[in-house]
């Protein structure tokens, strides 16, 4: 199959691409499941953007510097936050519905989070990435230039030489028949959102397996700030529900940490201003860390998230959802408090692009979470996140647009897939659940090691069960024909490393990165970056 841009995920960043694009060009988009799977869908919060004559560009660089632990590229920051309104002004023209406030400015609703000295989150209730994800996911099935393939899994990038050296040409990607094909393309875009499965507990989707970041430091591409996983302080704690995101806007509306009821005395005591000045406001990682020294310290398996103290109808008309979800398992959010964990959230490094998406492979293409731009630094604001996807989406495009209308019009050709040779005495079905317990070893073996604190001692015990997994993955990889399975765990394992590798490069704690044995911090803030193997 050839298309002048193949872009793989279906998320805000892959669609507003996508769109952009599609007026001029045949763009094809690949998801491993529906378009809706990923974490984009899953989104609550909103949209940070400067939206009120009471808010300015500088005062929203100054919060994301600040959450940034000194780490946040000034220039890509200011880039990023100066497009904000464009942005918006495009996703309202898509239709998304935003919640109407008749008294603000521009007509629309803004709230404040974790981190931020104004009010700038423009939402849609409390599922702002569903609203956005169902408008433009409607617009992308209904254009002719757009062909969507749902339910295919990335294999891998196709790299070939050309008079000016390596070069991307497209990708192989597998069906669920699990026949593999070739797509050529002019230009490819990684849109595959970030890692968060790396961890046993986690807000994302099955589908946030790190794929775009391991293919693209696979293919010689610099990745950037790894160790920077951003956990998110509280998801739903329940054992008939997985992880289930409760938006830091219920604390930006008022709700309160406290101790949960078994801790007698204790019972219904806050926390959060031992911790912070801010108190409940503090940025993530400081919640997270929060939260986290007090389950340690009082042996306790969740702490408490109270909005009950703001009126009932105040709760269900800002957060619809998150009241609904929590009643589906028997908990009156207007009554009771929320039983809530940290856990895994979001990856702020990525593969290293500039700020129109380029990577060092030149024709392949980064955005979102999968991308490290220097925008989130040690620690992503609250909201910023989809603002990026948008602001580098768009700019990604037009890059791409720009560069196919001065380069050939035929697609090159491509070489077919070839597929591993099966030995004999291989026993597929006994690698089938090999790869399931390889992946749960994994992920245990990260939460343990490479979590919320971490130590040298830790690292190094993780590193050492890594290089284990990665060699019995190898060796299934160039035996075995692919699956989804055997190609998340790949791409799982390479990203694992590139986090325990960046952790031990880092010797101090800043931001996400919480060392016991560097507890300081250095006087100057610099990223860690990794080569690619083909770099």
């Amino acid at each position: 199959m050839k298309f002048d841009v193949a872009i793989v995920g279906s998320g805000l960043a892959g669609l507003s691409v996508a769109l952009h694009l599609a007026a001029t060009r045949r763009v094809v988009v690949i998801s491993k499941g529906e378009l809706k799977d990923g974490a984009s869908n899953w989104a609550q919060g909103g949209i940070a953007a400067v939206l009120d004559s009471g808010d300015s560009h500088q005062q929203h660089i100054d919060d994301t510097l600040a959450a940034g632990g000194g780490l946040c590229d000034e220039a890509a920051t200011r880039f990023i936050v100066e497009h904000g309104r464009l942005a918006i002004d495009w996703l309202i023209d898509q239709g998304v519905p935003f919640t109407r406030d008749v008294d603000a400015e521009l007509g629309f609703h803004l709230t404040r989070e974790g981190g931020h000295s104004q009010r700038r989150i423009i939402h849609a209730a409390d599922a702002t990435g569903q609203a956005v994800q169902v408008t433009l996911e409607e617009r992308v099935r209904h254009h002719p230039n757009i062909t969507l393939l749902e339910h295919h899994c990335v294999v891998d990038l196709i790299r070939q030489r050309t008079a000016l050296g390596w070069s991307c040409s497209g990708l192989y990607v597998q069906d669920r028949q699990t026949q593999v094909t070739a797509i050529a393309a002019h230009r490819t875009v990684l849109a595959t959102g970030g890692a968060g499965q790396v961890y046993l507990h986690t807000s994302n989707p099955e589908s946030a397996t790190g794929d775009g970041i391991a293919m693209a430091w696979r293919a010689g591409c610099r990745v950037a700030n790894m160790e920077f996983i951003q956990f998110h302080p509280t998801c739903l704690y329940h054992p008939e529900a997985r992880s289930v995101l409760i938006s830091e806007a219920l604390r930006g509306e008022g709700a309160l940490l406290k101790l949960p009821a078994a801790q007698g005395p204790l019972a219904g005591q806050r926390f959060m201003p031992e911790h912070s000045p801010s108190a409940e406001l503090a940025p993530r990682d400081t919640v997270a860390r929060a939260i986290d020294w007090e389950m340690k310290k009082h042996g306790i398996a969740h702490v408490d998230l109270d909005i009950s103290h703001q009126p009932a109808a105040f709760i269900a008309e800002h957060f619809p959802t998150i009241m609904a979800r929590c009643a589906g398992l028997g908990i009156d959010i207007t009554r009771h408090p929320i039983p809530v964990v940290p856990a895994a959230h979001y990856t702020c490094g990525g593969v290293v692009t500039d700020l129109a998406g380029r990577t060092d492979l030149p024709h392949l293409y980064a955005v979102g979470e999968t991308a490290y731009t220097g925008l989130h630094g040690a620690n992503r604001l609250a909201s910023n996140s989809l603002l990026e996807c948008l602001v580098l989406g768009r700019a990604a495009a037009f890059d791409i647009e720009r560069a196919l209308a001065l380069g050939p019009t035929q697609v090159a050709d491509v070489p077919r897939w070839e597929p591993a040779q099966a030995r004999p005495g291989d026993d597929h079905s006994d690698a089938a659940v090999a790869i399931g317990l390889n992946r749960d070893e994994l992920r245990r073996c990260m939460w343990d090691y490479v979590g919320i604190v971490r130590s040298d001692a830790r690292l190094q015990r993780a590193q050492r069960r890594i290089a284990l997994l990665r060699e019995e993955v190898d060796l299934f990889y160039a035996r075995l024909p692919v699956s989804r399975a055997l190609l998340e765990l790949r791409n799982l394992i390479d990203v694992a490393a590139l986090i325990v590798t960046s952790a031990q490069m880092r010797r101090e704690s800043r931001g996400l990165h919480f060392s016991l044995d560097q507890p300081g911090q250095l006087p100057r803030a610099l990223p860690t970056i990794l080569s690619g193997p083909q770099a």
